[in-house]
């Protein structure tokens, strides 16, 4: 078995369990090697109910008192019965698995696993695994890994898999001894084991710190190289500065920050340099950064080039376009945009082809539809990716050769510390936008436990009855395996039907549905004709609906506050207060203070930088970042001083050997070459 073989060389998996693996993008052996654990379960010896912690994983020891009720409730078959220790009783309940019927007796003693709560005085365990004697005693005192699942594939199957999957690890060492030494390292097939199926939590911490190190090493060493190719390079498109931009700003009916034009400064002196453009703008959500990019986009049409704008979502690059034909009309500006998504036909887009090819088109507004190969453009000049994090960089070269090296512009509202950006974005210059507007009033922020929902669900009642309409956010699009603690957005979206009044119009959004249904649900947001919109987070990267004034986030403690405060941004956008209810799943003190962080700030740098302060070893998993880099297994908040540490011995490296071609860093060469998936190929320099 090779880590390009298809997941179906694996012993068990044929098409369908393989169809299954595909919804999760793991196709190969090498795909599913990189499908890290979500989180791990602990399993220590069995404890006395009345001792045991609420809300987190136990194991109990409990006779059955008497025999198990069973009724069909709107075709879900539900157990219920009493079982006790000598400590207490616990109310036991299953859900549909009527097969138990015939295992579970009045007066038979089981080992049963799952979160207790308490309710009016009485102990509850909704749905426990049980065990046998002899399975239990094989996992106590091990960690067992939990994976991202899809509906249909189980955890078992998964890590099945895997152990065969293991077998094809048989990597020689590529790193200096003397790098593997100083950072004190295993070797990636330990890596692989231990991050999978560790036998202890300090064996996994080690299996994750090399695993990470390989991802910042093979990202950082080829941005180096990225940067020395893009280092002064001479402009294809010089411009002059026209009076176009200035006009616009004067026309527009409200001043731009002084943040906003410093950095319009900085970008304007770039494409007047002669030299290749190559700038980061990051700006906290609401800083105003679209205005940024359309004075930029106008600059490079009024010198006779063509322009393109990428986002990361149709619905995103739909509302760019509307907002740009809009502005176009109200200021008689020289733009004529169109719009290129997947989702265009192909008789449409063979019609954009040609507008693009002839000049037609001077400004190019889509998707990843716009590096297409049947895309050729007339003279592209200046091209902005709008939220970076969400492209790989080899993505975002491919669009600025469409133009024969382009200038390049970066939008990004993802928080990151300046430290880290400097690193992260190593191959751009970087400008701030550190300043909101003056008119926008500051969000309300509550954070509160699963007990507020009640209180919660009248406040939106109450909102929405004044005209304005709500987000509610959930980690998951659908119930799988061992998530039942987690909220998933179908459920969800079902239950606050039920809970909300009749009137209220709730619909759901995630990232799995069809683009063409995804722009139907939220134009049909943005029209104001949804009133509840449930959604997973495909909804951070730049919608703007200004009705919009609640949003609520179910399992907030499993989020990152970066991505957390980036999802705030999607209310506060019109003149009326807006409110964050921030629910965390659990009544966890150190989870609770590190949301409380949210209620103290607004500012989206500031509450990146306390993400970075308060990141410990428990937080290795279950916490959702918003994708930043689009790491597998690294995390720049958690492993951020690791990260600057191999920054620095990258620096070393290059100045020591810049090709890599001494016999020392020769095996690193060879290693950059067969990963460098996202990035510059090593054998073209």
């Amino acid at each position: 078995m090779n880590y390009t073989d298809r997941i179906t060389s694996i012993k068990g998996i044929g098409d369908k369990t393989a169809k299954q693996f595909e919804k999760i993008s793991v196709y190969t052996v090498r795909d599913l090697l990189d499908h890290f654990p979500r989180d791990y379960e602990e399993f220590g010896p069995p404890v006395k109910a009345a001792e045991a912690p609420q809300d987190l994983p136990v194991t109990l020891e409990l006779t059955v008192l008497s025999g198990f009720q069973w009724k069909k409730v709107r075709q879900l078959s539900i157990g219920t019965g009493l079982a006790a220790d000598d400590t207490g009783k616990v109310s036991i309940t299953f859900f549909n698995a009527p097969y138990l019927k015939n295992v579970i007796k009045g007066g038979g003693v089981y080992l049963m696993r799952g979160k207790l709560k308490k309710e009016r005085g009485l102990l509850h365990m909704d749905q426990p695994k049980l065990y046998t004697y002899e399975e239990y005693r094989k996992i106590t005192g091990s960690l067992q890994p939990k994976y991202g699942l899809t509906f249909g594939l189980t955890n078992h199957t998964v890590a099945k898999a895997m152990k065969q999957a293991l077998n094809a690890v048989n990597e020689e060492e590529y790193l200096p001894d003397e790098i593997i030494r100083e950072y004190q390292l295993v070797s990636r097939r330990e890596a692989y084991q231990g991050i999978h199926f560790p036998k202890s939590y300090e064996e996994m911490l080690r299996a994750r710190k090399r695993l990470s190190f390989d991802e910042f090493f093979l990202f950082l060493i080829q941005l180096r190289k990225l940067k020395e190719v893009n280092e002064d390079q001479i402009s294809s498109y010089p411009m002059i500065e026209t009076a176009d931009a200035g006009r616009l700003m004067e026309a527009l009916p409200y001043q731009l920050t002084s943040a906003q034009l410093k950095v319009w400064e900085e970008i304007k002196t770039d494409l007047v340099s002669g030299k290749s453009l190559n700038r980061l703008v990051q700006g906290d959500v609401g800083s105003g950064k679209t205005i940024l990019a359309f004075l930029s986009l106008l600059m490079a049409v009024s010198n006779g080039y063509q322009g393109a704008l990428m986002a990361p979502t149709e619905i995103l690059a739909r509302q760019h376009y509307e907002q740009m034909m809009k502005m176009t009309e109200n200021y008689h500006l020289p733009f004529k945009p169109v719009l290129l998504t997947g989702s265009v036909s192909a008789s449409g887009k063979k019609k954009l082809y040609e507008k693009i090819e002839t000049g037609e088109a001077n400004v190019v507004i889509g998707t990843h539809a716009l590096i297409q190969e049947k895309v050729n453009y007339r003279n592209l000049a200046l091209v902005i990716t709008d939220e970076q994090h969400r492209f790989g960089v080899k993505q975002r070269e491919a669009l600025s050769d469409k133009g024969g090296h382009a200038h390049v512009l970066v939008m990004s509202a993802t928080p990151i510390p300046r430290t880290l950006a400097i690193i992260l974005y190593g191959d751009l210059h970087l400008s701030v936008v550190d300043e909101l507007p003056s008119d926008r009033l500051p969000i309300k922020n509550c954070v509160v436990n699963t007990g507020y929902r009640k209180k919660a669900y009248e406040f939106i009642e109450k909102e929405v009855a004044n005209g304005h309409q709500v987000y509610v956010i959930c980690p998951m699009v659908d119930a799988s395996e061992e998530t039942d603690d987690i909220e998933n957005v179908i459920d969800y979206s079902a239950k606050l039907k039920s809970e909300l009044h009749d009137r209220i119009h709730v619909e759901y959004l995630h990232g799995k549905m069809k683009p063409a249904e995804k722009n139907r649900i939220m134009e049909a947001f943005s029209d104001g004709d949804i009133d509840v919109l449930v959604s997973t987070t495909v909804i951070e990267v730049g919608i703007n609906v200004p009705n919009a004034t609640v949003m609520m986030v179910e399992n907030a403690e499993r989020f990152g506050l970066a991505q957390l405060h980036q999802l705030r941004g999607r209310i506060g956008r019109g003149k009326d207060q807006s409110y964050c209810i921030f629910i965390s799943g659990n009544d966890n003190q150190r989870s609770m203070d590190r949301l409380k962080i949210l209620n103290r700030s607004n500012d989206g740098f500031y509450i990146a930088e306390e993400d970075l302060k308060l990141r410990g070893p428990g937080d290795l998993f279950g916490i959702r970042q918003s994708g930043v880099m689009e790491f597998k297994i690294a995390d720049i908040y958690q492993d951020s001083s690791l990260l600057k540490k191999i920054s620095i011995t990258v620096d070393q490296i290059l100045q020591e050997d810049n090709e890599l071609s001494s016999p020392k860093y020769f095996s690193v060469r060879q290693f950059l070459n067969q990963n460098a998936v996202n990035f510059i190929d090593f054998r073209t320099i």
